[in-house]
C-alpha cells in the first residue's frame, strides 16, 4: 500500500494511508455502535411492538410522584398559609383571604393526597413503609431469601 492514498480527497488534504485507515476504523465502530438503534428504529417503523420497560410500574405510580413533587414545592407556601388561617390571635378578614389561597393552591399539592405504593406492584394497600414494598411481595421475598437479614419467626 503506498503511502498517500489516490483518492483526490486525500491528496487535497495530504492524509497518509495510516490515518486514513484511523479514520475508516473509527466510522465503522461509530457504524456499529449506532446498530442496535438503527435497527429497533426500523422495526418501530414497522410496526413490530417490543415490550418498552420504564421507570415506573403503571400510571397511578407516576401520578403519585408527581403529587410528591407537586406537594414539594408548595410545601413552605402552604405552611406560611395555614398558619394564617388558624392564628386565632389575627382578624377574620385576614383568615378568610388566607382561606381562598388556600383553596386556590392546586389539589395535588397537598400532601394528603399522597400514597404510599409498592414498588414493584404498585400496590397501595398493606405497604411496609421500611421496605416500600407490599406485605404480599414481602412475604414472597423473604420466604425466598431474597431479603438480607429478615427471618421467619421460629417458636
Amino acid at each position: 500500500m503506498s503511502s498517500d492514498l489516490k483518492h483526490p480527497v486525500f491528496s487535497l488534504c495530504r492524509i497518509n494511508a495510516a490515518m486514513a485507515m484511523k479514520l475508516v476504523a473509527t466510522g465503522m465502530g461509530f457504524l456499529q455502535s449506532s446498530l442496535p438503534f438503527c435497527r429497533q428504529a426500523c422495526r418501530s417503523s414497522l410496526g413490530v411492538m417490543e415490550q418498552v420497560r420504564s421507570y415506573y410500574v403503571d400510571w397511578r405510580m407516576v401520578r403519585d410522584v408527581k403529587r410528591r413533587q407537586m406537594a414539594f414545592e408548595y410545601a413552605d407556601t402552604r405552611l406560611r398559609i395555614n398558619a394564617i388561617r388558624k392564628n386565632t390571635v389575627l382578624p377574620k378578614e385576614l383568615q378568610e383571604i388566607a382561606d381562598k389561597e388556600i383553596a386556590a393552591l392546586p389539589r395535588d399539592s397537598c400532601p394528603v393526597r399522597i400514597r404510599n405504593r409498592c414498588v414493584m406492584t404498585s400496590r397501595p394497600r398493606g405497604v411496609k413503609r421500611r421496605w416500600r414494598l407490599s406485605r404480599i411481595v414481602f412475604r414472597h421475598l423473604a420466604d425466598h431469601n431474597q431479603m438480607s437479614g429478615i427471618q421467619r419467626s421460629m417458636w
